[in-house]
């Protein structure tokens, strides 16, 4: 057998399995979003929509703090193992979701899941990136994050489960929790270490690891450049099915597939498309990977304008698919233009802090929406404002120098 293919069938093994882990990490999360007014009208004492924004902001600032936590432990750590662990936890705890009967119970079971979930990301994206070197590390990001999509996709079609009352806001918890749970034992089995990765494992202790990258200018502009147009796509994918529910007087069911499906299968298209034009404009220019992210990004922009000012639910859709292609342009490239920044024994930690400093403040992003909500503020406002932050971020991006150092690092 040739050692080489051997390789490379492992390494996309790897991948295979890790994209319906990515599916159900973010399949709770859109369920909660898609069933908020079964959720507010079974539990009353959530009362207001600042109230509800601070219960997914209280999952963002959670799994903010535990992000880096996470990254630390998978680069010191064997990666498989925090994986299989995270799964299990959060599956358990969505299982319990599902059996809340106060808002301050909801809270804390969000705040659990934030601590469970946080330790996924930046190990599955650090082991991908083991097993995957330039040649084919944005295809192969852009297919995990392909799951993460579907898992929006599906979360999206929660509100008519919550509709029906034989199933319920509950009964979506509690299957999906369960699955989870069934999943993390052949996960276990089946996903391996890559074993030249073990190397990394005895580097730098905490102290020095943290003094590393911040010593890492540019590792620091990413972590602005990730965090900035995120604030928007936590927005769009927290509040969408309430903003078409109530601005196009949709049912609970149409609106959580609307506000999901059609920007997400454009965010598929896009990792697909984003990841393929970065790997081969990387073959010729390092800076490839920033280009297409930042190409993406500039999409985003018209597509918030537009959805403010939408007048018709098409217009609306249109302007959505818009935001998921460029997005899909952004999201594929993030774990691949650190590993230009920031060598093996340090990434999942590195991405744990971008996940830190960017989910924090879409936590912010979300209360405070819900708060502008509250006020009447009028949507093509915020959105604008959403938008120039955007534009700010593109120009962080352009002045990202890449370090020869840690570009011959695969």
């Amino acid at each position: 057998m040739n050692p080489t293919s051997s390789v490379s069938r492992t390494a996309w093994l790897v991948v295979a399995l890790l994209i319906p882990v990515a599916l159900l990490n973010y399949l709770d999360r859109q369920m909660l979003a898609t069933m908020k007014p079964s959720m507010m009208k079974d539990l009353p004492d959530i009362a207001t929509a600042a109230n509800w924004g601070f219960i997914l902001g209280s999952f963002k600032w959670v799994y903010a703090i535990f992000s880096p936590i996470g990254g630390f432990l998978a680069d010191r750590m064997s990666r498989r193992h925090v994986i299989c662990f995270s799964l299990f936890t959060w599956s358990v705890v969505t299982w319990a979701t599902g059996h809340v009967h106060s808002y301050d119970q909801l809270l804390a079971t969000r705040a659990v899941m934030g601590i469970s979930e946080a330790f996924y990301i930046p190990a599955a994206l650090a082991l991908i990136a083991d097993y995957h070197v330039g040649a084919t590390r944005s295809r192969a990001i852009g297919l995990h994050q392909m799951g993460i999509y579907l898992g929006v996709i599906i979360g999206g079609f929660a509100g008519y489960a919550a509709d029906s009352p034989d199933f319920g806001w509950r009964g979506a918890f509690g299957w999906c929790g369960l699955l989870g749970i069934l999943y993390a034992l052949p996960l276990f089995i089946f996903l391996k270490n890559k074993p030249a990765s073990a190397e990394a494992v005895a580097g730098l202790n905490p102290r020095e690891a943290i003094a590393s990258l911040a010593r890492n200018r540019e590792f620091l502009k990413l972590i602005l450049y990730f965090t900035l147009p995120a604030m928007a796509a936590w927005i769009v994918r927290d509040w969408m099915p309430d903003i078409l529910g109530e601005r196009f007087h949709l049912g609970q069911g149409k609106a959580g597939v609307s506000a999901v499906l059609y920007w997400q299968v454009a965010a598929i298209a896009g990792v697909l498309i984003g990841g393929w034009i970065a790997d081969r404009w990387t073959r010729q220019n390092p800076r490839g990977r920033i280009y297409v992210s930042a190409i993406g990004v500039l999409l985003l922009l018209p597509a918030l304008f537009g959805v403010g000012n939408a007048s018709s639910l098409i217009v609306a859709l249109s302007f959505l698919v818009v935001f998921g292609f460029g997005w899909g342009f952004f999201d594929c490239n993030s774990m691949p233009i650190l590993c230009q920044l920031v060598g093996p024994e340090n990434r999942a930690a590195g991405y744990g802090l971008m996940n830190f400093v960017s989910i924090s403040c879409g936590g912010f992003a979300d209360w405070i929406f819900g708060a502008l909500r509250d006020q009447a503020v009028p949507l093509n406002g915020i959105f604008g404002v959403f938008a120039g932050i955007a534009l700010l971020s593109v120009g962080i991006a352009l002045s990202i120098r890449l370090q020869p150092s840690a570009t011959k690092t695969p």
